[in-house]
């Protein structure tokens, strides 16, 4: 199964779009993650139209019309992971034994915010993943997104990807 993970999209205030890769990426991806800071409906809806199965949260920037069609905590079961997308997971330091307290049925853990990329693994063995933002760079050298592959109860092949300018 294969994972596309994106989130701090904030169209249209920060892209009017998502960039033509990442449409790309929604189009070969059997399930789109997004860990919220839509800023507007119009994305979430032509996500829904285009990924096979959207999986998403809403975002501290996101208003009550997306927080009335989004839930602040996302759950999935998926190739026999338990997946959970939130936006906030707090300061760096600290964060996985913090969110391992917070979400201990949890076998991967999908959040946003600091558009800053994340990928680590706690020791309870909760992974989590922050795609940072293919809009919105902010301190980093360059806008991203992430994919995946869950199989068999894994998740393999988590890349960082940089989106083309």
């Amino acid at each position: 199964m294969r994972l596309l993970l994106v989130a701090d999209t904030h169209v249209p205030r920060r892209s009017h779009d998502l960039p033509a890769q990442v449409w790309e990426e929604v189009a070969q991806a059997d399930v789109v993650f997004h860990a919220g800071d839509w800023t507007a409906p119009k994305l979430l809806d032509e996500l829904t139209a285009k990924a096979a199965r959207l999986v998403a949260c809403w975002g501290n920037n996101d208003g009550q019309a997306l927080r009335s069609r989004l839930p602040e905590r996302a759950d999935v079961l998926l190739e026999g992971l338990h997946f959970t997308v939130i936006h906030e997971a707090g300061a760096a330091a600290g964060r996985e034994a913090r969110m391992s307290r917070r979400y201990p049925d949890s076998d991967v853990l999908i959040f946003g915010h600091s558009h800053t990329p994340w990928d680590t693994t706690a020791n309870t063995g909760l992974r989590l993943l922050n795609p940072g933002s293919p809009t919105d760079r902010r301190r980093q050298p360059a806008c991203t997104y992430m994919t995946a592959i869950a199989a068999g109860g894994q998740l393999t092949g988590v890349v960082l990807h940089r989106v083309d300018q």
